[in-house]
Parts: C-alpha cells; sequence; structure tokens
C-alpha cells in the first residue's frame, strides 16, 4: 500500500491525477523481527550462532587457540543456550590483535572501517563488509521507527562525523527510512539553532549534554523553544542519563525522549533502542545479550543486575563472541506494551571500571545525577571530584545553580547545599561536599560530557 499525497495534480473532471512521482511509502511502524514469538526468535539465533561459531573457529587464530584451551569444537554449539561454554572477549583483547588481526575476511571485502579514540592505548579498529552496513543500516532504521521516523521527518544529526560511530551511523538510519538528515555534527551552537529553526528540523540526534547545551544557548539567544523550533522526538546516547535529566531534556524541547546504545566494537549506535514505553530493546536477532557477574563471569538469572555482554550473530567482517561492555545492567524478556517482543536492557547504571569507591562505598556518577535533579534551583550540569585527605577518599560535587537561585544570595545558597549534602548522605550513603557555583561557569561538552575528576590517580603517578 502507498499513500497518497497531492502534491501536484491535474484535474480531469473533479478527479485529480496524482503523478506517481509524489508517492510516499506508507510508514512500518516495527520491522518483523520486532516481534517474533520467544520459539521463533530462538531457533534464528541458535542457526546464527552455529554458523558464527564455525566462522571464527577456522577463519580467526585468536577464536581457535581460545576454544581449543577450553576443549571445545564449533560443532559441539547447537543452541543459543550453550553459548555461555564460549569465550569472553575483552576491549584488550582487540587492541592485542591491532589493526586487523581478529578479521575473517580480507581487505578486499572491507568498505568501511571506524576506530575509538584510543585515548588509553591503541585504538579499538572496527571494519565492516556491505553485507555489515547493510545490518547496520537495517538496525538503526530500526532505532528511528521507535518514533516512526520517516518521509517527511528532517533529522538534525548533531553526533560527531568521522572515525566515532555515531554520525554517520544516525546518517545511514536516516537514509533508510526515507527522511531527509542535516548532517550538521557538533559545535558552532548558534548555526545549529539556525538551521534547526530554518529547516524545520523534526528529530533531533546527539548526546544528552550537548542537545541540553542547545536548548540553554537557545534561551541567551532569544529563542521560544516552543514556537521556533518544529522537533518532536530525540534519539540520544553515547553517554550515560539518569531519569532527571531525559525529563528536563524531554520537557525543555517539548519532544519525546529516546534513548539509544551501542558499541563501535558490536556494530554502533543501533545495539538497543528506547521505544514510547520507555524500555530499551535489544536488536537480539542481530545482537545476543547476557548478564555476567562482572568478577566471575557467572551468567545471572533474568532481572539481576551485573556486566551486559554481546554476542554478535551476523556480522561478517567482524564477529565478536560473547564481548565484555563493563557496562552495568540487566534484563526484562517481559513483552512490552508497544508491541515489541524482544528482550529490553536497563538504562546502563555505569561503568563497572567507572565505579568510584569512595571509603568503602560503590559510587556512579548516574546515582549522583540522579540526586542532583531531584533537587529544584540546579541546572544538570555537574563535575564530581575525588581526592585524598590523609587515609580517607574526599568527595567533593560541584554543581551549577540556575539563575533565580544564584540571585536569592548567600543565605538562600548555604540552605540548598545543606539539603543536598543531605540528600547524598541518605540516598548513598556517603559524605560529599557540595560546591555551588554560578550558572554557565562549569566547561559545556561538545561530545560526551565528563563528569569525573579523580585527583586520587593524579596523585599516585
Amino acid at each position: 500500500m502507498v499513500e497518497h499525497r497531492v502534491v501536484a495534480s491535474e484535474v480531469v473532471g473533479s478527479s485529480p491525477i496524482v503523478h506517481p512521482i509524489f508517492f510516499i511509502p506508507e510508514r512500518n511502524y516495527m520491522f518483523p523481527n520486532d516481534n517474533l514469538n520467544r520459539e521463533k526468535l530462538e531457533s534464528i539465533q541458535s542457526q546464527r550462532l552455529k554458523e558464527l561459531v564455525r566462522r571464527v573457529y577456522h577463519l580467526v587464530p585468536f577464536y581457535k587457540e581460545k576454544m581449543d584451551k577450553m576443549g571445545i569444537k564449533p560443532t559441539d554449539i547447537n543452541h543459543i543456550s550453550q553459548i555461555k561454554y564460549l569465550p569472553f572477549t575483552t576491549k584488550q583483547d582487540l587492541r592485542d590483535n591491532y589493526p586487523f588481526g581478529l578479521l575473517t575476511c580480507s581487505m578486499d571485502n572491507i568498505i568501511r572501517i571506524h576506530s575509538s579514540s584510543g585515548t588509553t592505548g591503541k585504538p579499538t579498529v572496527v571494519a565492516y563488509t556491505k553485507e555489515d552496513m547493510g545490518i547496520w543500516r537495517e538496525v538503526m532504521g530500526r532505532v528511528l521507527k521507535m518514533a516512526d521516523v520517516g518521509p517527511g521527518d528532517i533529522v538534525h544529526n548533531v553526533y560527531g562525523y568521522g572515525l566515532f560511530t555515531g554520525g554517520l551511523g544516525f546518517h545511514d538510519g536516516a537514509e533508510e527510512v526515507g527522511a531527509a538528515v542535516v548532517p550538521s555534527s557538533g559545535g558552532f551552537t548558534k548555526r545549529q539553532l539556525l538551521l534547526m529553526k530554518d529547516f524545520g528540523a523534526t528529530i533531533i540526534t546527539g548526546t544528552p549534554s550537548f542537545v541540553l547545551h542547545l536548548a540553554e544557548a537557545a534561551k541567551d539567544e532569544g529563542y521560544d523553544i516552543q514556537k521556533d523550533f518544529r522537533l518532536r522526538a530525540g534519539f540520544f546516547g553515547a553517554e550515560p542519563a539518569s531519569a532527571g535529566l531525559k525529563k528536563t531534556i524531554a520537557d525543555v524541547w517539548g519532544i519525546g525522549y529516546h534513548e539509544v546504545y551501542g558499541l563501535s566494537e558490536i556494530i554502533g549506535p543501533g545495539v538497543s533502542a528506547g521505544c514510547r514505553e520507555g524500555r530499551l530493546h535489544v536488536f537480539e536477532d542481530h545482537f545476543y545479550p547476557e548478564i555476567i557477574n562482572t568478577d566471575t563471569g557467572e551468567v545471572l538469572p533474568e532481572g539481576e543486575e551485573g556486566e551486559i555482554v554481546f554476542t554478535t550473530l551476523t556480522k561478517q567482517a567482524l564477529p565478536i563472541l560473547r564481548y565484555r561492555t563493563k557496562d552495568i545492567s540487566s534484563l526484562n524478556y517481559l513483552p512490552c506494551k508497544c508491541g515489541r517482543t524482544i528482550v529490553s536492557m536497563e538504562s546502563v547504571k555505569g561503568r563497572a571500571d567507572d565505579m568510584l569507591i569512595v571509603n568503602g562505598v560503590n559510587v556512579f556518577p548516574s546515582q549522583v545525577e540522579h540526586v542532583l535533579t531531584k533537587v529544584e534551583g540546579l541546572t544538570p550540569n555537574y563535575v564530581i571530584v575525588v581526592e585524598k585527605k590523609g587515609a580517607l577518599d574526599k568527595l567533593e560535587v560541584w554543581v551549577e545553580v540556575d539563575e533565580r537561585t544564584f540571585e536569592g544570595g548567600i543565605g538562600a545558597l548555604e540552605v540548598l547545599k545543606q539539603k543536598l549534602e543531605s540528600e547524598m548522605l541518605n540516598d548513598l550513603y556517603i559524605n560529599a561536599k557540595i560546591k555551588l557555583v554560578e550558572p554557565k561557569t562549569l566547561e559545556r561538552s561538545m561530545g560526551k560530557a565528563k563528569r569525573i575528576l579523580d585527583k586520587r590517580e593524579m596523585e599516585g603517578k
């Protein structure tokens, strides 16, 4: 079926003749594999896992050596439930095999290469065949269909373009569903706002921190956000965001907030995405998820919190077995009200390697953010500073107040400071010193927000 939109026509009698050039395909709100029954889905996963294991065993020496040491042969794996017997893969494994040691095909078949920044060592390199690019476009189309994006929508893409997978991933996804895409990339705040207004953007994609920064700048520039912009939905990822921050962004722009989760090592953005019910659905026909105990590697039952692990069931150039993400989450297999039956994951609470241990208490930045967003008079901009004071750790949170609170005087600021310190103690069981700073004092990020300054690491060097 097609939807007939009369853009130009000739009239014969009383009936318009619609020229085919103006036909717009009917939108499909959901892709077929989004609502398969569990038995059918597991059959697909099992077949794809068997093919994957044979492929990596025979074509990647790294995996053959690991499996041989564990006494596992490809013929031992016949069902998705047996995935727990396969070896894990880590980011260090990718670095040790830099740049192309884990590929299953020759460079003649590679049409795209991305990599991480390499700020903590050698970059992790990911490569794509034509088939891989088709998978990426498909899952990104499924992401955008969470808000029924399609022909007629204008997607303003402020993710960075280049070796980072975010910008090009969303770009290809927007084209896949027939939307127009504005490849704006990051930075140039005033120009972003001008283009969003003049081009009539209906969808925005970017990091939560930068899109919130755009809202602050729009107010400073004199825009009426609700009247001057046509945005109806946004897709946000690349950094954790608390429920309070998500609500702030949704409210200030007047849009639906859709969370997107992904990793370059797995595909890029498009591993999972938030539906209208707020559940973060994993495209598990391509990326099989597990939750493990980060210390023991034991697979945990549904609903338990732990480190999320992914296996790429369909990738050709760089298939990966049981990739340890270090991200903390949990899984929920109950069907969703949106109609999708694919599993959902909880929003990432934090990273196992980003977790702060302050005087024996585990603290994630997202937990601090959750406390801050419950208190009125603050902006969502903050930095967590940790340092040593004698034998003890000292935690300080620098947080911006809003204009009205700042103008309330020293007395009001002191009351707010005490309230925040009390909330931190009650909610997180930590003694944190709060430092209230003037509006727009803290540095804004054009990409991922930097929330932690751990001076203990600097002092130890």
